[in-house]
């Protein structure tokens, strides 16, 4: 066996028929296109281009199933529909109650999963993504979510940025522009055994890292935040720098830690 460290992602077409759109993704995002006789496992996640859209799937003979970004169904879904409205933690967090339903500027995108939530309650949520294959991910997610008439108006409330978050809001704050709330969920290690989180870390990490500029991101943030800035962390992590939040929304898992700038309503 090689120890040469395996080359992050590829993305590799799931037939004949999807090479072309495989294709144009590996030259979009700049890494290579596996074709037919590569050897996969040189690269340590395929960004797969098949029948159900975009998957990352990480290489090895134990490895999980691919990742998306699935709007219709999952965990997502069952948030959607069976979540708990407005009693939801993150409802609390971002400050929704009557009619109040915020702005929200989400900086960590990821696969989407709190801002469709939001978006499911009502708020207009704008995304940014810094990571090429996360945010490809994430746009596949949206777009196939556009074509289905129970999900298409909510996401229709998520406007996705591909761009480096501290960059994005330096600029924008130096424009004059603020959001009501930012939302942000840093990828830190932690100690959190489910399965889900697992697979997803496992998956993640080659092709994102952890969040090593935190502090950096925060206070990009509250520069642009006009009401709050909302930080999701696992439960027992510390906050991030030595600013103190104004308060805090602890959960089983996790929670979140809210520096308040102004009363929303």
């Amino acid at each position: 066996m090689s120890d040469t460290p395996l080359n992050p992602y590829a993305v590799l077409p799931l037939g004949p028929a999807f090479v072309e759109a495989a294709t144009a993704l590996a030259a979009e995002i700049n890494c290579p296109l596996l074709r037919e006789g590569d050897d996969p496992e040189q690269f340590e996640v395929l960004l797969q281009v098949g029948v159900h859209g975009l998957g990352l799937q990480a290489t090895g003979k134990k490895a999980p199933g691919a990742i998306n970004a699935d709007f219709l169904a999952g965990a997502t879904a069952h948030r959607r529909k069976f979540g708990g409205g407005k009693g939801q933690m993150i409802a609390k967090a971002v400050g929704i109650k009557g009619g109040i339903r915020p702005q929200v500027l989400d900086v960590t995108a990821g696969l989407g999963k709190d801002a469709f939530v939001l978006a499911t309650l009502g708020c207009e949520m704008t995304l940014v993504e810094r990571s090429p294959v996360i945010h490809a991910l994430l746009r596949d997610g949206i777009e196939r979510a556009k074509q289905d008439p129970e999900v298409a108006e909510i996401v229709e409330r998520m406007q996705l940025n591909h761009a480096n978050s501290i960059d994005w809001m330096r600029e924008h704050a130096a424009n004059g522009e603020r959001y009501q709330v930012v939302y942000v969920d840093p990828m830190f290690p932690h100690n959190d055994k489910s399965a889900l989180v697992k697979k997803e870390m496992r998956v993640f990490r080659p092709v994102v890292g952890d969040d090593t500029d935190a502090e950096e991101l925060l206070e990009a943030a509250l520069g642009i935040a006009e009401n709050r800035v909302v930080v999701k962390r696992p439960r027992k992590a510390p906050t991030i720098g030595s600013r103190a939040p104004s308060y805090q929304l602890e959960g089983k898992s996790s929670r979140y830690d809210i520096y308040t700038l102004k009363k929303l309503g």
